[in-house]
Parts: structure tokens; sequence; C-alpha cells
């Protein structure tokens, strides 16, 4: 098993309802939002690589939980012991639906990777790499001189939505609280690397993009029930590098440029090209 290149997925991801991505909060003012976005060290809002993969990760678990929880493990049956005790945890219950094999077999292990101390280390190294998604130029120039959809923008770059809980009996509304979203119309430039070891890293790839498919349906970040956190990707290309394109001028070959939903319909094609690129045919395995 050797890298033989590297997939490249570049695209924005835009926010279609109010996105919050909490933080931790070292200190509270009177009046101050109570839940706040995360932020960088200029304080503008991001989606870390974390929260992105992980979210993914989760569909794709859930997508596959059958077989999760028929997988047996030192770890799950002591979870498990758990689960029958008089102290039952969420975060057990939660743990049981977390694959934790790193079998070779398992496209979760592979392509997300599994822990350093699991029993098996068939997997090999991690394939994916997720980095953090940063404000495009242009929402950022917006929401700074409050232009567009923006121009009602309260804070500087996130709006703040109140909340409380209701008593269904006395309909009393209680506990009155802030929370710091992202803006319905903000966009994000991400970018994802997918690394080949493999020839069956190409039919792994699909897989993942199968999740970005499930995320799109779904919520990024917290308080998704209640309508946060609604996304699209606005436009999606997928790049590819070779070891030789990386020993020569180290040009990445755009292989599609559309929609995730324009790919999901062409990727027997988009197949056809990576594996010329790679110098491949469909009896041959990296």
């Amino acid at each position: 098993m050797k890298l033989m290149g590297k997939l490249f997925i570049n695209g924005k991801i835009k926010v279609l309802t109010g996105l919050y991505i909490g933080a931790s909060k070292t200190d509270a003012a009177i009046g101050d939002i109570d839940n706040c976005v995360i932020k960088t060290s200029e304080g503008i809002p991001y989606i870390p690589g974390s929260s992105l993969k992980g979210k993914i990760r989760s569909l794709l678990e859930k997508s596959i939980l059958d077989e999760i929880v028929k997988e047996e493990s030192p770890e799950k049956e002591n979870l498990q012991g758990k689960n029958n005790s008089k102290d039952n945890s969420v975060n057990a219950k939660n743990k049981l639906n977390l694959c934790t094999c790193g079998s070779e077999n398992c496209k979760i292990c592979v392509i997300f990777g599994s822990s350093a101390d699991k029993r098996s280390n068939e997997a090999g190294p991690t394939r994916l790499i997720v980095r953090d998604c940063h404000l495009t130029e242009e929402t950022r120039r917006k929401m700074e001189n409050k232009e567009g959809e923006f121009k009602e923008l309260e804070l500087n770059y996130t709006e703040s939505k109140w909340e409380n809980v209701i008593d269904r009996l006395t309909s009393r509304a209680e506990h009155p609280r802030q929370t710091e979203r992202v803006p319905a119309g903000a966009e994000f430039d991400f970018q994802i690397v997918f690394n080949l070891l493999e020839k069956q890293d190409i039919d792994r790839f699909f897989y993942f993009i199968s999740g970005l498919n499930l995320l799109q349906d779904d919520y990024l970040g917290g308080n998704g029930s209640r309508g946060y956190g609604r996304i699209e990707f606005s436009s999606f290309q997928v790049g590819a590098k070779t070891i030789s394109d990386y020993e020569g001028k180290n040009e990445m070959e755009i292989l599609y440029d559309g929609t995730l939903q324009g790919f999901s319909r062409e990727k027997e094609e988009f197949a056809d090209k990576l594996m010329k690129k790679l110098g491949l045919n469909d009896n041959e395995d990296l």
C-alpha cells in the first residue's frame, strides 16, 4: 500500500438556515449572548474541519447502524454493561453506535480513521483530510459593509436569536437565552483531501460523497431539530494530483466542475478519467 495520488474537493458551503457551532466561553457579562459560535482569533466565525468530518462520519455510521451494533469488542461489551446498569448514560448509549472495528473491510474506519490503540490496524492510514472552512471574501465584505442580505445584521458577522422553554401545562415561558448564529446566505470556502492508496479507494471516495449528500438533507452544528444548520454545497469541484504531478509541475488536473448533484450523476465518467490519470485499468490494482 503506497500513496499514488490525492483527490481534492474544493467548493463553497452555503448556509440556508442560521448555523450554530458552539464555542466555550471563559467569561460572561450581564446581558451578553449565552451561546456563542466558534470564531477565529480575528473574531470571524468558521466551520471547524472536525465538525464537518464528524458529522459526515456520524451520518454514514447511522446508515449502517445494524452492522455497527452487531460488532463485538471489549470496549462495547463494557459499554453494554453500563447500559444494563442503573447508571445508564446517554454518552454510553451513543458510543455503542460508533464504529470501532479498525478493519480493512470497513469503509468507515478506512476513510475516517480509527484510534491508534485499537486491537486491529488493518485499515491503514486515514484517507480523509478535512480543512477548516472560512468565510468567502465576498461574504465577509458584505457583512462588514452591511450590504445585500446582511444589511440588517446586528453583529459584525453573526445574528442573535432569542429562545426559551415553554411549559406545556402553564404555557409560561422560562429560561430565556440568546443564541448566536451565522446568518442564512453566508458562504464558506471548503477543501477536502482524499488520499488514494489502493484501487478500492475510488469506491470508498464515492461512498464518502454519499455522506455529503446525506448532510445536505440533515443539518450541521447544533439545534438542528429546531431549524438550525441547513446547508448546501453551492459549488463543487474535484481535482487530482498523482505522485508524478508532485515530482513535476505540481499542477492539479480538474476532473469535475459543477454541483454535488451533478457529480453524483456523472460518477462513472469521473471514475474513467481518474483511472486513466492513475494509469490503471479494470483488472489492475495500485
